[in-house]
This record gives C-alpha cells, structure tokens and sequence, in this order.
C-alpha cells in the first residue's frame, strides 16, 4: 500500500468558504486513497457541511480553529495575534510534522508571513519564492517569484530559478526546463540594475537550463519553462494575465451570443472552444507553492472553488512523492 500523504487544508478565508474549501477535500479523498485530510476551522461549521456528504471518513479529520484571518488583517499583526485562527493552527500543525503539506485560500499576505516565520526556511535558503503555474500556448510555464519577495537581490533570483527548474522538472514533469529572467528586452546588456547583475549570474550556472533574457509579450507563448523575476514585476505579470484572460473569455462570450446567426455558429463550435479553454485553466495544476520552506506551503485562489482544492491537495501528494524539498537540499545547498 502507498505510504499515506497528510494535508492540512485551511477551510476559511475564502470566497467560497468553507463550502467549496470541503467539498474539494471530499472528492480528493474519494479519488485517492492514500490521501488524507485535515480540515481545519470552526468545528460545527464544518461538520455541518461534511454532513451532507458521502466520504471515506477515515480519510477526513476536522480540526477546530475558532478565529480566521481575513483579507482585511494585517498579515504581521494577524500571525502574531490571531493564535486560534485556521491558518496559524494548520501552519503549527506543518510545522510539528503532522502533515506533509498546507493549502490554504486565505490572506495571501498572512500566508507568506505565516509561511516564513512558523513553518521556516530551510536552511541556506535566503528567500522563499511564490511561484504559480501558469498557461502557455506550449503548455505550462512557472512564474517564480510573483509575491513574496519585492525587494530581491541578484543571489536571490539564482535561488528561484535552481528551485524552479527543480519543481517544473519533478512535479510537472518537464525535461531540462528552459529558464528564462524576465527584461525590457532580449539584449543582455538591457535591464535595470538587479537583471544586470543577475544575468551573468545565471549564465554561470551549469545546473539550469538558461536561455536569457523574455520580454513579458513572449511569456504567453511559452517562451520559457521557468520565468523568473523579484515579485513586484511577477505580480504585475500574474494580475495582467489573470484579468486579460478573463476579459477576453468575456468578450469572447458576448460575440458569440450578440445576433441568431453569432449564437448558430456559436453553438458549432462550443465543444472545441471549451476544449481549447480547458488547456488555459490554471487551476488543474492546483496552486502556487512557497518554494524554500521546511514544509509544503500552497496558496490558492480566493476565489478557489472545489475543482482548485481538490488539485492543490493533489499538488501536495505529488510534492512528496518526488520528494521536492529532498532534491531542493541535495542539489541547491549540499
């Protein structure tokens, strides 16, 4: 039998909390048998909503945490005040062992504070990097870091890209994974002064795959496996391409269904366009880990609803079969 993978998965926070946060965790262990659960938050809260469910009880245990941590808090304030909070209590639970990984779709800000100081670096690491997976028109690509770290040094950036090449080689199964740093333009000699400094930096490195510089026109069509960048520029490229995306998918919508004839050939096409839409959805890959930290920290989105969840509790399981954090000591810091 598979050994088994323990997930804390914070079930408050959320848009769609704790509704959507257990339904996914109810299909996820339905799916996987070697998957287990711990839903953490208001204890009759939860119980209420797992009620109305069929599930492997065995694989589900409910963890009461009677305060949450919302969008409105302070992330500094709320990690240090908030002690019974969901996120705190499954962060400490992390953090004694009792669980391979956490998944939360709370306050992003908390989640990296929380992540850092409760969970801690590994050591030898000098930042923790948040690095979503994001669609491509050649598949996937990793977007490192996109929050956590807005003030980054060159030595940091060398970091994210050792530690991405190793996620996207192991847990997305991508081969010597192109690393690209994210400039005003392809030249070398371009850039501010932290992507001049770093570029040589990469250059130098045998251990990745780097193929210089991208400008953020070219990540959408795959232009780079690991896409590296400080987070105030790899936020701003998340937030574009999560809004230009569903703008589109919008206007798209509203084209479709303007005239009779718009609406004919709408339905003609419906089955393909979904298919092609399916293979721009971010969420089957789960969410975004927090690379670097002695457990397995994954934010998902607010907005996450039980398809998300139940692919970052997936996430998780795969984090630990590859052993990610193994091969992040042994090639990065040994």
């Amino acid at each position: 039998m598979s050994e088994i993978t323990k997930v804390v998965l914070d079930a408050m926070g959320g848009d769609h909390s704790p509704g959507e946060m257990v339904i996914g965790a109810v299909n996820a262990v339905k799916e996987k048998k070697d998957l287990f659960v711990y839903i953490v938050g208001p204890e009759e809260k939860l119980k209420d909503e797992l009620d109305k469910y069929e599930y492997p009880a065995s694989q589900i245990e409910v963890v009461h945490a009677p305060d949450e941590i919302t969008c409105h808090d302070s992330p500094v304030n709320a990690i240090r005040s908030k002690k019974d909070s969901s996120m705190v209590t499954g962060l400490r639970m992390l953090k004694e062992g009792k669980a391979d990984g956490f998944v939360s779709p709370g306050n992003s800000g908390a989640i990296l504070v929380g992540g850092q100081v409760l969970v801690g670096k590994m050591k030898g690491i000098e930042r923790a990097p948040l690095a979503p997976i994001l669609p491509t028109m050649n598949g996937v690509a990793l977007l490192i870091d996109c929050g956590a770290n807005v003030d980054a040094k060159p030595s940091n950036l060398v970091q994210f890209a050792k530690m991405g090449s190793i996620y996207m080689e192991n847990v997305i199964g991508v081969k010597n994974p192109r690393v690209g740093i994210v400039n005003i333009g392809a030249e070398e000699e371009k850039g501010n002064a932290l992507v001049k400094e770093t570029f040589p930096l990469l250059k130098e490195c045998k251990d990745i795959n780097f193929i210089g510089s991208i400008e953020a026109r070219d990540f959408p069509f795959g232009a780079a496996d690991v896409v590296v960048t400080e987070a105030f520029v790899g936020n701003v490229m998340l937030k574009l391409t999560e809004g230009l995306a569903a703008g589109l998918i919008e206007k798209i919508k509203e084209g479709m269904t303007a005239t009779p004839v718009a609406t004919l050939g709408a339905a003609l096409v419906k089955p393909q366009l979904k298919k092609t839409l399916k293979t721009f959805d971010a969420t089957q890959y789960g969410g975004a880990p927090l690379l670097g930290l002695n457990g397995l920290v994954v934010k998902i989105h607010g907005s996450a609803t039980n398809k998300e969840v139940k692919n970052a509790l997936f996430q998780v399981e795969t984090f630990k079969r590859q052993d990610i954090n193994g091969k992040i000591k042994k090639y990065l810091l040994d």
